[in-house]
């Protein structure tokens, strides 16, 4: 079953009861002028185990420990965020697997020769897929990037996921013109906003299927960032990262020149719906929280020696 997303962008008291989440907005308590019917009709309740991402986005916002105790038992990813509505916190549970101590023990045995091909599987999964995203927003050939998926080699000691990167984002917005110049940047003009907001949703999703495959989000492959919490996740969501551009693509080849470049309550909701978005794995069609928990188990498995190649989304 497909976990939902909720966003919550105004004041609420979230709490627990029943194993549902309760959700009460305080402007609508406290408004003397509604009636007393209309106020208890404001309360909604959820069932905790249906939650997989629950974004937090408002100071205001009160949420009770029996509450995040609740979601976090059932592996619900939580992410807070800053006075500018972007993310900037993800709390997961410590543990989502029975046999955890043993899966810890083959992540952390993994040889270097072994993460090395898992980097280069990545790699070319992540190249191919923006090769298909930059074909169909730009129109842009596809034969170079193939090509130099084609080429990598164990580690891609090359850096041709760099060169594909160079290519990719100087040509994916150059149709749209009050985007410009594009270069990307985390600190960058829009829409690096919005690709900011969709990278992040997308990592608190990969976090949160590593954890219940067992594995430690900490530990990567190949990012090895010593202050970085979640170098696995950033390795593993490399190939989903095309899904968020072409979504990007989309909302803004909508604005029109001159347009609002802030990232507005409608973007968020479009961006939120990145755990549901359609995607190819293993010749199926599967919403990609699902794809991605197929891939974390197929990591796994390469790490056990079960299997040799990760379950990555194809967009070919």
């Amino acid at each position: 079953m497909i976990k939902k997303t909720v966003y919550f962008g105004n004041p609420a008291y979230l709490s627990l009861r029943n194993k549902q989440m309760v959700i009460k907005l305080p402007e609508v308590e406290t408004n003397h002028e509604l009636p007393v019917e209309l106020k208890k009709q404001a309360e909604v309740t959820k069932p905790v185990e249906d939650l997989g991402v629950v974004v937090l986005d408002n100071r205001r916002i009160t949420i009770t420990q029996g509450l995040l105790e609740a979601l976090l038992e059932n592996n619900c990813a939580v992410i807070t965020c800053d006075s500018h509505s972007m993310p900037v916190g993800l709390m997961l549970p410590l543990y989502g697997n029975t046999t955890q101590n043993e899966r810890f023990r083959c992540q952390l045995d993994a040889s270097l020769p072994l993460r090395k091909q898992l980097w280069q599987q990545t790699i070319k999964a992540k190249i191919e897929n923006q090769a298909a995203v930059l074909a169909t927003c730009s129109g842009m050939p596809t034969k170079t990037m193939l090509r130099w998926a084609d080429d990598i080699r164990s580690g891609d000691p090359d850096n041709i996921e760099g060169r594909a990167a160079a290519h990719y984002w100087k040509h994916l917005f150059a149709g749209i013109e009050w985007v410009g110049n594009f270069i990307r940047s985390r600190d960058g003009t829009a829409p690096n906003n919005l690709l900011n907001y969709g990278y992040a949703i997308l990592r608190a999703v990969v976090a949160r299927a590593l954890v219940t495959s067992g594995l430690l989000p900490t530990l990567g492959i190949h990012h090895h960032n010593r202050y970085n919490a979640y170098c696995l996740a950033d390795d593993i969501m490399e190939p989903y990262r095309p899904y968020v551009d072409e979504l990007v693509y989309g909302i803004v080849a909508e604005l029109p020149l001159g347009g609002n470049t802030e990232l507005t309550k409608d973007m968020k909701a479009r961006l939120l719906t990145i755990p549901t978005l359609d995607v190819v794995i293993s010749g199926k069609r599967s919403p990609l929280m699902v794809a991605v928990a197929q891939t974390t188990a197929s990591l796994y498995k390469c790490f056990n020696g079960e299997m040799r190649r990760i379950a990555y989304p194809t967009r070919l």
